[in-house]
């Protein structure tokens, strides 16, 4: 079996969805936290990658798709809050 470039992102992303999903579980990563919505990002364009270039799948790829806005809304709303935070003195400057 031949693995191409795509066969690999998708791969890789798989493995950040699910990576990101047990630290959650395990408590070692927060769901509003920035590296928990990067890892579902980063995981969510490589699995449309491997879609968009491999074998496409509608259902699959829209699930990526949602996954993917979901994690830069995530992403967006926490630099929201933590600017808010730091604006009002309830957040100390990194």
């Amino acid at each position: 079996m031949t693995f191409y470039w795509h066969d690999w992102a998708g791969y890789i992303g798989v493995v950040l969805v699910l990576l990101a999903f047990l630290l959650l579980q395990a408590h070692k990563l927060h769901g509003n936290g920035l590296v928990y919505q990067l890892m579902n990002v980063l995981g969510a364009i490589g699995v449309m990658l491997s879609l968009l270039f491999g074998i496409f799948n509608l259902p699959a790829f829209t699930m990526q798709l949602a996954w993917l806005v979901i994690g830069i809304f995530g992403i967006v709303r926490g630099m929201r809050v933590r600017r808010e935070a730091r604006e009002s003195g309830r957040y100390p400057e990194p």
